[in-house]
């Protein structure tokens, strides 16, 4: 089974169950309608147009985050979750720069700061054969956890059944190489703010086919960054020195001042 959650925007009352229930299972502050995705906030209601909007990680089936990630902090499971293990985590935040969907955020006021998003609840119920709290909470059925096939064949089930109220396009079936995330709506994507300017190949895969062209450019900028590291170290490395040099000097100093017997 890959995990996946189907929402469907035109059952979604706004009650702010999923937000709630993430919060709790979480260990986050209790807010009903945090107003963006933060560090306390991983899933979030929001009103766009009057339709309202459940918004989280989307869980790309090859995500970009993970790709980009030189320690691996950011892992898709066989299982479907896009996990972070934040003890791997060095803060670099390239996979807030790469998310297609601005997804994850940081810990910018902690002294060991981390990055945040949604798990999936992978390591609390999925891992286990559970379901994410917020899917088991919601009261219409707007938001739904199974296997992503099934749910992709449910969400075509309701288009071709009552296509009046539903446009006809499973939003993260396609996107970025597809997402663990489906959504169905009875408005244009575009008209709710969800980028619809996205490419049908993974991210990974074309920036992979881009620098697979590029082999010659690719070693002289791996030889230029390791020029640029070696260049940063050394600086570090001479400021230290120079430091120590001046403490040594101090020392020296005080050792021969007239209080120690050093003068005449």
């Amino acid at each position: 089974m890959s995990a996946a959650i189907l929402t469907d925007l035109t059952k979604c009352v706004g009650c702010s169950a999923c937000v709630l229930a993430c919060e709790q299972i979480n260990g986050l502050p209790a807010d009903d309608r945090p107003p963006k995705l933060s560090e306390a906030a991983w899933t979030i209601i929001r009103d766009h147009r009057g339709v309202t909007i459940r918004q989280h990680c989307m869980h790309c089936l090859d995500p970009t985050c993970a790709s980009v990630c030189p320690v691996n902090a950011l892992q898709k499971t066989p299982e479907g979750p896009v996990i972070y293990e934040e003890s791997r985590c060095i803060g670099c935040r390239y996979c807030m720069l790469a998310c297609p969907f601005s997804i994850p955020t940081y810990e910018w006021q902690s002294a060991h700061p981390k990055v945040r998003k949604c798990g999936m609840c992978f390591d609390k119920r999925v891992r286990e054969g559970g379901q994410p709290a917020c899917t088991s909470v919601c009261p219409t059925g707007a938001t739904t956890f199974g296997d992503r096939d099934a749910l992709v064949r449910e969400a075509h089930r309701r288009i071709e059944t009552d296509p009046d109220r539903y446009v006809d396009h499973i939003y993260g079936l396609e996107e970025v190489g597809g997402t663990s995330v489906l959504y169905l709506s009875g408005v244009p994507f575009a008209d709710l703010g969800f980028p619809t300017n996205l490419d049908t190949k993974p991210y990974p895969k074309l920036t992979w086919d881009i620098l697979s062209e590029i082999p010659n450019v690719v070693g002289i900028g791996g030889v230029a960054l390791a020029g640029v590291y070696w260049v940063i170290n050394r600086r570090m490395m001479m400021e230290r020195l120079s430091l120590e040099d001046a403490a040594n000097e101090e020392v020296v100093e005080e050792l021969s001042g007239p209080e120690n017997g050093g003068g005449s």
